[in-house]
């Protein structure tokens, strides 16, 4: 299912949204120009879970770096289909929520979930030496913040029929309900699967979700209108 866009008008321009789309996209272009040196890059700037076992007293003075990778990694992605996919996301569900939050709290909301994701994807694959990149998590927070505000509202949305794809209204509770049991469904599948596997980190998407739900009942959310 592709969402194509929310029934839901913001009464404010979503300004933290934007800029965090401009910068994934700024990001994104920096990772093209790498060249050769892509690899070495996502390595510094991802989160590499095997990187957070500390296996010596040195290994401390990487920390600093380890938890900046925890904000940086966000802004990475691993191709064209990778941030698109999730910029589409980002746009269709953060201009409610921010409209809802307030800048600031969006803010907070959406580097917090990405921390919970990156950490929550450390705890289950702790061997992986994969770099783990990309906004999913974050969003994943927006989408469970999202849920809890406006379990009712619409989604336009892009569904396969065997050869057709045909154009549907579901409510946020169905959509974000179905998405949520797939994500679920499917980390329970990479449980131990060999570390050195890469795919989709199914499991920050379950953390960040979960960091959002949460997150909208500590920040206080303006009451509805």
């Amino acid at each position: 299912m592709i969402p194509l866009r929310d029934t839901i008008p913001s009464r404010r321009t979503a300004w933290v949204m934007r800029m965090l789309l401009a910068a994934n996209l700024a990001a994104f272009l920096v990772e093209l120009r790498q060249g050769h040196a892509l690899e070495a890059f996502l390595y510094r700037f991802g989160v590499v879970p095997t990187h957070w076992i500390v296996g010596s007293a040195s290994d401390f003075l990487e920390w600093p770096r380890l938890f900046l990778s925890l904000v940086t990694s966000q802004f990475l992605h691993g191709g064209v289909l990778h941030v698109a996919s999730n910029m589409l996301y980002l746009w269709i569900f953060g201009d409610n929520v921010e409209d809802r939050l307030g800048h600031g709290r969006f803010l907070l909301l959406y580097l917090a979930s990405g921390v919970a994701a990156a950490v929550s994807q450390i705890l289950v694959s702790p061997h992986s030496s994969i770099p783990m990149v990309g906004a999913s998590g974050a969003i994943a927070g927006v989408l469970g913040a999202y849920l809890l505000m406006f379990p009712s509202a619409r989604i336009i949305t892009l569904v396969p029929l065997g050869l057709f794809w045909q154009t549907v209204e579901l409510r946020a509770f169905l959509f974000l309900g179905f998405w949520f049991l797939l994500q679920w469904v499917q980390g329970l599948t990479t449980i131990g699967q060999v570390a050195d596997v890469g795919g989709v980190a199914f499991w920050a998407h379950i953390g960040g979700f979960v960091s959002g739900m949460i997150g909208v009942a500590l920040l206080r959310p303006r009451a509805r209108w």
